[in-house]
């Protein structure tokens, strides 16, 4: 599950961002991209259509990497 909550959160940030999934992993820092509070929002709001799940805004933007991102949504999924 970790596995496709990454790439979702990979494929999102790619088109957020404008920028090459496939210089994308799960060590990539959100800092990276100088995000804004309605990007986590665009993000938080895509997993929770794409997954089904409630997935709390704050507590995913205290996320600092993609896979720190993944392993937190993935539990979210796995309760």
């Amino acid at each position: 599950m970790r596995e496709e909550v990454l790439a979702k959160i990979i494929e999102k940030a790619s088109k957020i961002w404008n920028a090459d999934a496939a210089e994308m992993n799960e060590d990539t820092e959100f800092t990276a991209f100088n995000p804004k509070s309605a990007n986590y929002s665009q993000m938080t709001t895509f997993l929770e259509d794409e997954f089904d799940a409630e997935v709390p805004y704050l507590n995913f933007k205290r996320c600092k990497t993609f896979g720190e991102a993944a392993d937190y949504v993935a539990e979210l999924l796995d309760e």
